[in-house]
């Protein structure tokens, strides 16, 4: 149990859009933000310029110092945090370990939104993986940021269920709305008086590793439920690919079809209208919606096949 008191001055580190809710909402409160600590800005877009965080231009936009360490661990930094006397640190998708001498700098600790039901999907890429492996459910979890990675006590669940056809992009946007309003509660609740931490079922816990560029590639023996999944997990990026006729294409939106077949895997079984469907391990159709041929714009099955010779028989290898 921890105890708080009224208005707690607030360090916050978070990088991506996936924070911005949170921070927001700190940013509305009773509460204040005194910092936001941030990964340095990165090159980003064909001509690779010097881009800022999404929660940088938010918190410049409220006047809100930042600081963008390269490490962590510098002593300057430990010290200049250390001198602010934060009551709270809260982590939203910072995408760095945090080393045990900062997490004893602010008086009650750091507190984490993570973006799975914990212990399930510990890691760097909770929900792109829930999606790949094909959960029907996850949800957002407050938790005290501890030494072991995403191990720390609970403070506050919130669960949503994932639709068969949602991409990871569709579901974390949802958690990052939810999750913001689930942790001005804890905050509140921390500030006004003791709060109840849960333990993780520790045995229980799954592991979500950050996702590579080489899953992109789609193994078309795979059953069409898999790559379905694949293709929904893998937004925003890498982009499940696969290769025809020796060229690279990266495929958006996909549908289970029912109907199932002889072919074998890989194999495009119909390729006429909005219709491409391939031919999977198990002997159903995958349907492709969207796609998007290397380095050119991501188009509708219709718009594919207008424009490329695709026959019944040619193969999808893969990518």
């Amino acid at each position: 149990m921890v105890t708080g008191g009224g208005r707690l001055r607030i360090v916050f580190f978070g990088t991506p859009e996936f924070a911005l809710p949170a921070l927001g909402r700190l940013i509305d409160s009773r509460h204040e933000v005194i910092l936001l600590v941030s990964q340095p800005d990165r090159p980003r877009g064909r001509g690779h310029r010097l881009a800022p965080t999404p929660t940088k231009v938010l918190a410049a936009q409220h006047g809100i110092p930042v600081r963008q360490p390269e490490r962590l661990r510098d002593e300057e930094f430990l010290t200049f945090l250390a001198g602010l006397g934060p009551d709270l640190g809260v982590v939203a998708a910072y995408g760095r370990i945090l080393p045990e001498r900062l997490l004893a700098i602010p008086r009650l600790g750091l507190i984490n939104i993570h973006a799975s039901l914990l212990p399930k999907w510990r890691g760097a890429a909770p929900v792109q993986r829930a999606v790949i492996a094909g959960a029907t459910e996850t949800g957002v979890t407050i938790m005290r940021v501890v030494k072991e990675l995403d191990a720390g006590p609970m403070l506050a669940v919130a669960r949503r269920p994932i639709g068969p056809d949602e991409t990871s992009p569709e579901v974390e946007r949802d958690l990052a709305g939810s999750g913001a309003g689930l942790l001005l509660d804890v905050v509140d609740r921390m500030a006004d008086g003791p709060i109840v931490e849960m333990e993780q079922e520790h045995a229980a816990a799954t592991y979500a590793p950050k996702i590579t560029r080489e899953e992109s590639a789609i193994d078309w023996r795979l059953s069409a439920l898999q790559i379905h999944n694949l293709v929904r997990g893998l937004q925003p990026w890498p982009i499940a690919s696969a290769r025809l006729a020796g060229a690279r294409v990266l495929l958006h939106r996909t549908r289970v079809e029912d109907p199932t077949g002889t072919e074998p895997c890989g194999t495009i079984v119909r390729a006429d209208g909005d219709c491409l469907e391939v031919a999977a391990g198990d002997g159903r159709l995958l349907r492709v919606l969207l796609l998007q041929p290397e380095g050119r714009r991501t188009m509708t099955a219709r718009e594919f096949l207008a424009g490329h010779r695709v026959a019944p028989g040619s193969r999808f290898e893969s990518g």
